[in-house]
């Protein structure tokens, strides 16, 4: 089950890419793991070579290449291009697979593709999850140093010639992923179809978020547990992890795209649909746009009613959208139709009660009375959207909310 990633870098300091490589860093900041002493540790097993160094430190090489040719000089220029192939770990006990073997198919993996470019090669018996894993790093000058043939992954003339640089192209992975697996095809190694994802990949970032949660629950359950205290759920899980977990809960329940929306809801997960797509918005970045609307130069919103001397009144459930109305933003923008009048602050409420918080209980999906009924029951459920009554009678800084009255019957 080899793997293959790509990362590319615009360090400068081509020298830290062989620090990491043979010297122990830790494995959430990726700093280097110093001793009592303050020196650094180097990596107990580990194979390196270098290619197209012609003898110098690959730091050193590859800076000379970069002032012959001017190329690398800016601080936005990708300095170097590190590449992982990671094995199965059970190819060391079933296949065979040994770090010197693993080394082997490096180096003939870059100087097959990489032709040209100034290279270190480094296999690692483990990885940093300890499952056991042997890898090999393939860290490049983005330069070429010399001119080289075209090979498959490569669409332009410059990708072959002196003194220009590489490009990882999506094209080139998928060029690299099918020459992986046909190399763990031609020794023997296992494989998985790297060209078509697993439907449960996630990112290195949520994998590293993922580790760091379940060592710090880990940890607390442990003080928990010694202080004679109930322990959290001992599994963490990710933000994303919850909301696959509830996108597949709701997936599995929805016969209609409309009931998988309302499901969604329920657990605080809007749904948007644009282009075909579809796009997730969590209770935590609800909570980020409800905290940036705040600040916001313009502030559009309808108001659940209206009385025809301009008083505003609205009834709220989480409270932003009232929130913002009475302050925060600069200017609020109310856009509301000609249903939402009514003749005094009495009859506004009761078309709230009665009109609005009903459909709205339905629309949300919300187990209140009012949504079976269609009347309130001046309810105190747990779903209850009738949590801020705010009426406006007048705006406290001149201007600011302007009220747009539209002559036809628009929402509810």
């Amino acid at each position: 089950m080899a793997t293959f990633k790509h990362i590319s870098s615009k360090n400068a300091d081509y020298s830290a890419a062989e620090a990491y490589l043979t010297f122990e860093h830790d494995e959430f900041t990726m700093k280097p793991t110093l001793d009592e002493n303050g020196r650094l540790i180097p990596r107990e097993d580990y194979r390196i070579s270098s290619l197209n160094c012609e003898g110098e430190d690959f730091a050193v090489a590859c800076m000379r290449a970069n002032l012959r040719y001017e190329k690398n000089q800016k601080r936005e220029d990708v300095k170097s291009h590190h590449y992982i192939i990671s094995f199965d770990p059970r190819d060391g006990t079933d296949n065979g697979l040994t770090v010197d073997w693993a080394q082997e198919l490096g180096e003939q993996f870059c100087k097959e593709h990489f032709p040209g470019h100034q290279a270190l090669i480094c296999t690692h018996p483990d990885g940093h999850n300890h499952s056991g894993n042997i890898h090999v790093h393939i860290v490049i000058n983005s330069l070429r140093i010399y001119e080289v043939p075209l090979l498959p992954y490569m669409d332009r003339p410059a990708d072959t010639r002196e003194g220009c640089k590489h490009r990882c192209t999506n094209a080139a992975m998928e060029y690299f992923k099918s020459e992986v697996m046909e190399m763990c095809h031609r020794e023997g190694l296992y494989q998985i179809d790297l060209l078509n994802g697993s439907k449960e990949r996630i990112t290195e970032r949520e994998y590293w978020a993922a580790k760091k949660g379940q060592l710090a629950l880990d940890k607390e359950n442990a003080a928990r547990e010694a202080a004679g205290q109930p322990t959290k759920p001992t599994k963490f899980e990710t933000d994303k992890a919850k909301l696959r977990r509830t996108i597949r809960q709701a997936l599995s329940q929805a016969t209609s795209f409309d009931e998988f929306s309302s499901l969604l809801l329920r657990e605080g997960v809007t749904v948007k649909e644009s282009r075909g797509r579809l796009s997730y918005i969590t209770p935590e970045d609800s909570r980020k746009i409800f905290h940036d609307a705040l600040m916001a130069d313009y502030y559009f919103m309808s108001t659940n009613a209206m009385t025809i001397d301009g008083e505003l009144v609205n009834i709220d459930g989480n409270g932003n959208r009232v929130a913002a109305l009475i302050y925060g933003p600069e200017n609020v923008i109310i856009l509301a139709g000609m249903n939402k009048v009514a003749k005094d602050v009495a009859e506004a409420v009761d078309r709230v009660h009665l009109t609005a918080t009903p459909m709205n209980c339905v629309r949300l999906n919300k187990q209140t009375p009012c949504a079976v009924t269609g009347v309130c029951a001046d309810c105190l459920s747990p779903d209850c959207i009738c949590n801020q009554v705010v009426i406006t009678r007048r705006s406290g800084i001149q201007g600011r909310i302007k009220v747009i009255l539209i002559g036809e019957e628009l929402g509810y």
